[in-house]
């Protein structure tokens, strides 16, 4: 469903899955796990653990809120990944193999407390109709942006915004660096635009640690739609929830300490960008 326009290059468009602002710069910011929304035929399975959607990337919109003045197009998922993560392949297999990590509708949390109710797992045929309902929906919205903005520009940058607890034994072990930045491995990612993106974290005066396809290289989407030979370039952030808010619940919103990574991440983002506009220039040969 369309909405008046509320921003001068953003065109708002929301569903029960997913919420999109189109922009007309050559960026788009995936927020795939910014959801809380449990429906109300999945509520009753689960357990007092699940209900409080701990594991939620928590006000990545919001921290984010400075890219609508870059014209950055950005979808955030409405339903829980408790629900069924939209980060994860359809078919449920592992991104990252011999390591503990949640599945495409996960049944424990990050600290490995269950999620559902004894005998209240989903089914394969529950999974297969939330993989429709919600998991599909995400990813065709998602495709038509892309396809849309490397219409426009020819290259486009997919940032995957991501946030999680920066400590989290059964995951990793110690503090979490603040930055986690994922390629796949270089996939992803053209190596160019990858340095242009890391250039504003440089030095040895800089206030946060970062870490290149360390712990987290990137997860489904970003493995996925990064495609730099096609035009699409992928980078993953993972940080830490510290870095902007309270991780303890109820998660709220730190505008004081926000205000101290906001500039770093749009310099990330703006030097990211210029060079996949460069490249889309060079491409078009102007």
């Amino acid at each position: 469903m369309c909405h008046r326009r509320s921003h001068p290059f953003f065109l708002p468009m929301t569903s029960n899955v997913f919420h999109l602002v189109q922009g007309r710069a050559p960026l788009l910011i995936s927020i795939p796990h910014l959801g809380t929304a449990l429906p109300a035929e999945v509520r009753p399975d689960l357990t007092p653990e699940a209900l409080s959607v701990r594991d939620t990337d928590w006000h990545l919109d919001t921290l984010y809120g400075f890219a609508r003045d870059m014209g950055a197009s950005m979808i955030g998922a409405r339903i829980s990944r408790y629900v069924i993560d939209l980060n994860r392949p359809p078919g449920g297999e592992s991104l990252y193999p011999g390591q503990t990590t949640t599945g495409l509708c996960p049944t424990e949390s990050f600290r490995g407390e269950p999620l559902y109710l004894p005998g209240r797992a989903p089914s394969d045929a529950e999974i297969q109709r939330r993989r429709s309902m919600y998991w599909q929906p995400y990813h065709d919205a998602l495709q038509a942006e892309l396809e849309r903005l490397r219409g426009l520009h020819g290259q486009v940058l997919l940032w995957e915004a991501h946030s999680i607890a920066s400590v989290l034994p059964r995951l990793f072990d110690g503090k979490l660096p603040d930055l986690n930045v994922g390629t796949n491995d270089g996939a992803s990612c053209a190596a160019d635009v990858l340095e242009a993106a890391l250039r504003p974290t440089a030095g040895k005066d800089s206030p946060f640690t970062r870490v290149v396809n360390g712990r987290f290289k990137g997860g489904y989407i970003t493995r996925s739609y990064g495609r730099p030979a096609s035009g699409v370039q992928a980078i993953q952030l993972e940080m830490c929830q510290s870095l902007y808010m309270n991780e303890d619940a109820p998660f709220e919103y730190r505008a004081d300490i926000a205000a101290r990574i906001q500039p770093l991440l749009a310099r990330m983002l703006e030097a990211a960008v210029g060079q996949v506009k460069a490249k889309g220039n060079a491409r078009a040969g102007r």
